[in-house]
């Protein structure tokens, strides 16, 4: 076993290394300093996955083919990782960036929606301006023309006010954008990572073993680096919300509570597992979460003002039907969108009368009805214990397709992480890496939108997408509900 603990301790802790590095750097430390950091933080990690690990390993449970396929994905995923965090800790360095000869994927950065917001929640309410956001010229029936931040345009923040909790927060340790950004990459990825070795505790012994082999895949996919580079919260808000169940099962549940409630109070979306729990009767994790959410919304009146909450009052409907994007003006962007109701505007591609944001808005409050139902029937399933953390994440994946506005670049990373642990259920014969690599490549491959394709080629080939993670997610649930023998 000490083979497999010691390249499973090395890999994590270069990963960490990484995002110590950078996160360092946000902290405006020197670039020694900063390689101190990166080295303590690996040692740190490395011992406590060498020494303390707190899910058990079995060797038995790994073929040769299955090692050999890890061991290229996580040396893969380390180089793409390294030269991410050049960029990161330095945006001069383009040419380290994830894709660097697409425009969109160098400039466009989420977290300038975030640290312009905080920033601007000081001085006024409406956080939702597009003042703030988009310059005076701007053209509404053309794509937006976004200000900039340095070399990055800046977003358009389409979250709810205790969202900005955090990013002040942290706007306090790094006020510059460009450090901010790097400490954003930092504690990003550490929590990310640290949430996903969290869930294999759930896990038997062979499962966690062929899931622990399997995560190097999640983590080269284009998708979730190409995600992690634009500093976009959702990989953050997913790892929040799995960790969260993750510890209601421990009975800790302050720290469960604190966890589901950010992100729900963030994103929204995670307010479904919030619909689980209560299926489940589990009141005390019911409890917590409702009070910190109600403490977390609180704060953040007594930070910012009642007023804003008025903003987003007018704001929200905007966001429920599309209106409030204005990606939606850009068909490569609209292709892209993998969410349920982003379905309507795909449709309206192809001539289809009728699809508007109006049809849009319908669509999505009729799948809401069905994500509801469909999470209140799989909270009154039985289950193993180890089967838990893919209802969590089948249950977060029909959530996020609720989104009106669900890009391809971030997307797909609950999809991922789901694949990595169905696998997992599995001997790893040579059929199942097949299945398992053909299963992953759509999901993680990415055509940034400032390329050129036929908007409906796009939409066609998104949709496809769609279905997949649509599909992994029921057969996820099914071999959860019912278990068969593992295909040979």
């Amino acid at each position: 076993m000490s083979w497999l603990r010691n390249s499973a301790a090395i890999a994590v802790a270069a990963c960490c290394a990484m995002f110590a590095f950078a996160g360092a750097i946000g902290l405006r430390a020197s670039l020694p300093v900063a390689w101190l950091v990166a080295i303590a933080v690996a040692g740190l990690a490395g011992w406590l996955l060498r020494s303390r690990l707190v899910f058990a390993l079995d060797p038995s449970a790994v073929s040769r083919p299955l090692a050999i396929v890890s061991a290229i994905a996580t040396l893969a995923a380390l180089a793409q990782l390294g030269r991410l965090t050049v960029f990161i800790s330095d945006a001069s360095h383009a040419e380290y960036s994830f894709i660097p000869a697409s425009d969109w994927e160098v400039h466009h950065n989420c977290a300038t929606a975030y640290f312009v917001a905080a920033a601007a929640a000081s001085r006024s309410p409406d956080i939702y301006s597009d003042s703030l956001y988009t310059a005076k010229d701007d053209d509404p029936t053309k794509p937006r023309k976004a200000l900039t931040l340095g070399p990055f345009k800046i977003d358009v923040f389409e979250y709810p006010p205790p969202f900005l909790l955090l990013p002040r927060l942290l706007r306090l340790l790094a006020p510059g954008f460009m450090s901010f950004r790097s400490l954003w990459f930092g504690l990003g990825g550490l929590f990310v990572m640290g949430a996903m070795l969290s869930i294999l505790r759930l896990l038997s012994p062979a499962v966690a073993t062929r899931a622990l082999l399997w995560m190097p895949l999640v983590w080269l996919a284009h998708t979730t680096v190409g995600t992690i580079q634009k500093g976009n919260v959702q990989l953050m808000v997913i790892a929040a919300a799995m960790l969260a169940m993750a510890m209601f099962e421990r009975r800790r549940w302050a720290l469960g509570g604190t966890l589901l409630a950010f992100a729900t109070v963030s994103k929204l979306y995670p307010g479904m597992l919030v619909v689980y729990l209560v299926a489940r009767r589990e009141w005390r994790a019911v409890a917590w979460t409702t009070a910190l959410m109600l403490a977390f919304a609180l704060v953040t009146g007594i930070d910012l003002g009642s007023a804003v909450y008025v903003e987003f009052a007018h704001h929200m409907p905007g966001l429920l039907s599309g209106e409030a994007f204005p990606a939606f003006r850009n068909p490569s962007a609209a292709a892209a969108n993998l969410s349920i109701p982003g379905t309507v505007l795909k449709l309206k591609l192809f001539g289809i009368p009728g699809m508007g944001f109006e049809a849009m808005k319908v669509v999505g409050w009729l799948y809401t009805l069905v994500a509801v139902a469909a999470t209140w029937w799989l909270a009154g399933r039985k289950t193993r214990d180890e089967e838990k953390p893919s209802i969590w994440l089948a249950i977060l994946i029909i959530a996020t397709l609720r989104s009106p506005f669900l890009p391809q670049s971030y997307a797909t990373f609950p999809a991922l992480w789901m694949l990595s642990l169905v696998a997992a259920r599995y001997d790893a014969t040579g059929k199942n890496l097949l299945l398992t690599v053909l299963a992953w490549l759509p999901l993680a491959a990415v055509w940034p939108i400032d390329w050129a394709m036929d908007p409906r080629l796009r939409a066609v080939e998104t949709g496809l997408v769609q279905v997949l993670m649509i599909g992994l997610a029921l057969w996820s649930l099914r071999r959860s509900v019912r278990p068969e023998p593992m295909a040979a």
